[in-house]
């Protein structure tokens, strides 16, 4: 009866430890971009000007890998819905201007973006995360802003797969909006983008 038993226990743990690795080998695809009510607010307080969005590119000397693909999520992968990094970045700029009214085509002021860094890492007991970039903007063709700026996370990151890899994704999903954030509330970026 005892033999019973623990054979049941063994199968039962073996059973949750297959869960746990199916769940561990996951790809997820970010969602597309939206507006965040935190950027919105500063982007209407900021009395920033209409301004387009221009070409968002992986920085050079950058693996090609950095734009595509990160590591650190226990054999899962995430996918950005735009395609790359840099132009999910991009896109994530493009849907907070728009919501704030001050996306232009037209505009003689645009943004522009590398990327830089890209890193998301769900180890056990802390995870972290980094999303950098070089952002330009550029008024009438005229560089009037070139500043790198860094979001970074961390975050408690649980031995169990399904836990933890859920909360790297979202952490490193959250990075994108964090990362605009830091663009619009930078004082030399609300100059160069100030209404004229």
């Amino acid at each position: 009866m005892k033999l019973t038993s623990n054979l049941r226990s063994i199968a039962y743990a073996f059973a949750a430890l297959q869960v746990l690795l199916l769940t561990a080998c996951a790809n997820v695809q970010m969602p597309p971009p939206s507006a965040s009510a935190t950027n919105l607010e500063k982007l209407r307080a900021a009395q920033i000007g209409p301004a387009q969005v221009g070409e968002f590119r992986l920085a050079a000397g950058k693996p090609a890998s950095m734009d595509t693909s990160v590591g650190g999520l226990r054999g899962s992968s995430i996918s950005p819905s735009a395609g790359s990094y840099s132009k999910q970045l991009r896109e994530e700029l493009i849907a907070e201007l728009k919501g704030a009214g001050l996306l232009d085509p037209a505009s003689p002021v645009a943004i522009e973006g590398e990327l830089t860094d890209s890193m998301v890492d769900a180890a056990i007991g802390t995870g972290r995360g980094r999303l950098a970039a070089r952002f330009k903007v550029k008024r009438a063709g005229a560089v009037v802003f070139d500043k790198e700026l860094v979001a970074e996370a961390s975050w408690e990151s649980s031995f169990v797969g399904a836990v933890a890899l859920p909360a790297a994704i979202h952490q490193y999903g959250a990075l994108y909006k964090t990362l605009v954030g830091k663009l619009i509330d930078d004082a030399d970026f609300r100059v160069a983008v100030k209404r004229k």
